[in-house]
């Protein structure tokens, strides 16, 4: 199966630094985004989200920068599901732009379902359960350099 393309957007002006680099933080917005658009797809879109009281809060993102990303270029984000829980999401998320192989940058993501009464954790509806498990079943096996990295300096 293809890859599971959830965003595409042009850098714009205002995300670029001096450098006319992306800057760092855009990164995580376009991850964003992305992470939002799959949300839809696994039915948590705004709707259902305010008929159910439940969303996703991220717990914590590993962002690598892997090449520059520059003014007016066109990019998207593949998706991947590395695996979920009742409770928890963990998924991958790599930046590509047309004529480059390589990765421009991944983010590495844990996700947590959650009442928005509680707010607390709660398991996952059945239907995005269902949408998880399809997600999972339907992609390519993820298995990338990028995904369990741990940041430390080496004694």
């Amino acid at each position: 199966m293809p890859a599971l393309i959830t965003y595409r957007t042009q850098v714009n002006q205002d995300w670029v630094d001096y450098n006319g680099h992306l800057r760092d933080a855009y990164y995580l917005l376009i991850f964003s985004y992305a992470t939002d658009a799959l949300m839809e797809r696994i039915g948590l879109d705004a709707d259902a989200r305010g008929q159910s009281g439940h969303s996703l809060f991220t717990l914590e993102a590993h962002i690598n920068y892997l090449h520059e990303v520059k003014l007016d270029t066109q990019v998207w984000v593949q998706t991947q599901i590395i695996g979920f829980d009742k409770k928890r999401l963990h998924l991958y998320h790599s930046l590509h732009r047309a004529g480059f192989d390589e990765t421009l940058a991944a983010s590495e993501q844990m996700l947590l379902h959650v009442d928005l009464a509680g707010p607390k954790s709660a398991p996952f509806g059945q239907n995005s359960a269902d949408a998880l498990q399809a997600l999972l079943q339907n992609q390519p096996p993820p298995g990338n350099q990028y995904i369990g990295r741990v940041m430390r300096l080496t004694r």
